[in-house]
This record gives structure tokens, C-alpha cells and sequence, in this order.
């Protein structure tokens, strides 16, 4: 049983982040219990993101991530991910490409379920989990 639909818009380039997604995601959903619902993810430029994040946030600067959660028919809500900054980020850190779009895709699915980092207690719950959603989907650092 498909628990999850997962909807990617590729507006950034023409290549196919689907598996990592998709691998991810599915592995969330089941984590998290998530059925009958559907999620979608937009893959854009730090530009688009940085305008968002301005428009939304109103902070004007490229950010990796932006998630707006829905909850509406079952949607869960979008996930905005930054192509360029998720490059930057995965050579800073010294780990994959896939790895760092793996975290960043759990990262803003949690958001969408209700999952925040705004308390210590807060952060550590929603980082244990991701990493934990993570290494299930075989992106370990």
C-alpha cells in the first residue's frame, strides 16, 4: 500500500531527484504513520528561494529549505528546496549530494507535519528522527 503521494516540481533544471525523494519520503511516511496523504516538493534556484523567503519570512537571504504546511484535503503541504544551496551545503559538509537532499526533504516534511526546532527539547526530538529516517533510507553522513 502506497501510503504517501509525493509530487515533485522540477523548477530548476532538467535532472531527476526522484529516487532520493522518493526513498525518503516514503520512509518518513512509514515512520511517521502517514497515510492517505500527499506531500509535494518544488526544487528551485537560490534566487526563488530567496525571494520567498523574503516574501514569506522576511528574510532576505538565499535558505536551504522553506516548508508550508497545508493540512487541507490531506495535503500535508509544499516543500521548497534550494538545488544550488543544497550543493553548497553537501561540499561544505563534506557528505553527498543525495544526503544533503535527503536531509533537507525529511527536514521540511516534518515541518509539514507539525515537527518544529524552536526549543532544545523541540530540535532534539525532530533531529533524532531525522537521522533516524535517514539512515533507514541508507544516507548516512
Amino acid at each position: 500500500m502506497k501510503i504517501m503521494k509525493i509530487n515533485i516540481i522540477n523548477s530548476f533544471d532538467e535532472k531527476d531527484y526522484g529516487d532520493v525523494i522518493n526513498k525518503v519520503l516514503t520512509k518518513a511516511g512509514n515512520i511517521t504513520q502517514q497515510q492517505n496523504t500527499q506531500v509535494n516538493v518544488i526544487l528551485v534556484s537560490n534566487e526563488k528561494i530567496q525571494e520567498m523567503n523574503n516574501q514569506y519570512r522576511h528574510k532576505d537571504y538565499v535558505t536551504d529549505v522553506l516548508t508550508f504546511p497545508d493540512g487541507y484535503l490531506n495535503n500535508l503541504g509544499d516543500i521548497f528546496i534550494a538545488i544550488p544551496k543544497c550543493i553548497e551545503q553537501s561540499e561544505e559538509l563534506g557528505h553527498s549530494f543525495n544526503r544533503e537532499l535527503g536531509f533537507l526533504t525529511v527536514h521540511g516534511f516534518l515541518h509539514t507535519i507539525g515537527y518544529d526546532h524552536q526549543t532544545q527539547e523541540d530540535e532534539d526530538e525532530m533531529t533524532s528522527l531525522q537521522e533516524n529516517i535517514l539512515n533507514k533510507s541508507k544516507l548516512n553522513r
